[in-house]
């Protein structure tokens, strides 16, 4: 696959964006500019989310090359096969790669599902399968054909995104730190000290109409000097911050994340100067649902993404995850039991094998951030190929 330890050709970045197009990439560029100046909260989340493409448009434009780091060469190496592929393919088929590039470049979604099918294929390559672009060649339903020693599988590339299983949206609560930290910043200096805001959302937090609301109480809360307010759909509870050693320092996210847990939602605002510190802390009624969102993704591509004439392999990539949230998905077995239960319904049965990843394996990060293996491998029993040994670098399960 793309390795972090290659050299790719920083060439690849221009010639990347001459394959999606100059008008679409300058376009999409002013777009992901504007959202990186959003705000400070919001704006990191965006150049996060959006780290594919900033880095190509750093690369491209000459800034920094002969300074990329591991995961930055990791994203030219996908752009290069790109390229690489598109020379290959005739003209519809081409046509269509450039199709799933563009959608990459609209609205919210990102390269990441370009940069998912690219190393799913490079993976399967290292192990020894020889592998076809059936879905971008032939129009297939599934995105890969792959084949070794006689046996033939099919491959569905998804991407999920973990907001869809968060009743408290990562980028809705970004927008509302950025909107209340100037008037966090001008209460704190005139209330100098340490506080701890915890608000629990039953129903969670979910466009821009509930952070508004939402952060009207929060002002008018400290405006009023009240310590608690209440209504259906938020609890907001402010007290003092008894955190030992919770000063305004680079140990302090760590030691809330410790204690609050990977689900709770975090913001601090500090007054450096004056040693005053005010944390926001959030969670929604009911737990995290990203196992189970990545396990829905999973039934509707079994359901609609396999012709059943071959094994199936369903390799999801999980978008939008904390190095901290990851791991607790793996480390509970969260996501294996989710996983694991899918492959026992009647929808399962094209599939021989589940696999997961998320952007912690992709851009190279190391155990325990990410999976010993590269991903994670949930083996079908029940199908009939699950023991084939053609198969198996593909289906058997990660230890």
């Amino acid at each position: 696959m793309p390795s972090a330890e290659t050299s790719p050709d920083p060439n690849s970045s221009a010639a990347f964006l001459r394959l999606a197009g100059r008008r679409a990439w300058t376009s999409r560029l002013a777009e992901l500019g504007r959202r990186a100046q959003s705000g400070p909260l919001s704006g990191r989340a965006a150049q996060q989310r959006h780290a594919v493409e900033f880095v190509l448009a750093r690369v491209a434009e000459g800034r920094g090359s002969e300074r990329l780091g591991p995961a930055e060469r990791q994203v030219l190496a996908f752009a290069q096969d790109a390229v690489r592929l598109a020379r290959t393919l005739p003209e519809e088929p081409r046509a269509r790669l450039r199709a799933l590039i563009l959608e990459g470049l609209t609205g919210e979604q990102t390269l990441i599902p370009l940069c998912h099918l690219l190393r799913t294929a490079a993976r399967y390559r290292e192990r020894g399968f020889s592998v076809d672009f059936a879905g971008l060649a032939e129009g297939a339903p599934f995105d890969l054909r792959i084949s070794r020693g006689g046996a033939v599988a099919e491959v569905v590339c998804e991407t999920v995104s973990a907001e869809e299983g968060r009743p408290v949206h990562r980028g809705d609560w970004c927008a509302l730190v950025d909107r209340v930290h100037p008037g966090l910043q001008t209460w704190l200096a005139a209330h100098p000290g340490r506080y701890l805001l915890k608000m629990t959302l039953p129903e969670g937090l979910s466009g821009p109409a509930k952070a508004a609301e939402l952060q009207s109480r929060i002002m008018a809360l400290l405006a009023d000097r009240r310590r608690q307010d209440s209504s259906a759909d938020a609890v907001l509870k402010l007290d003092p911050l008894v955190l030992a050693g919770a000063q305004a320092g680079p140990a302090l996210p760590q030691r809330l994340r410790e204690q609050f847990g990977p689900e709770a939602h975090l913001a601090v605002t500090a007054d450096s100067a004056g040693g005053s510190v005010f944390v926001m802390a959030a969670r929604a009624g009911r737990e995290n649902a990203v196992a189970g969102a990545v396990v829905t993704r999973m039934r509707l591509a079994a359901e609609s993404r396999l012709t059943g004439s071959a094994p199936g392999i369903l390799s999801v990539f999980v978008d939008d995850l904390e190095k901290v949230e990851w791991r607790s998905l793996r480390e509970t077995l969260e996501l294996e039991g989710a996983a694991r239960r899918f492959l026992t319904e009647a929808s399962a049965r094209p599939v021989v094998a589940a696999v997961c990843a998320s952007r912690m394996e992709m851009f190279g990060f190391v155990p325990p951030d990410a999976a010993p293996e590269g991903e994670l491998r949930f083996r079908n029993p029940s199908h009939p190929a699950a023991k084939s040994p053609a198969l198996a670098p593909a289906v058997t399960s990660s230890p």
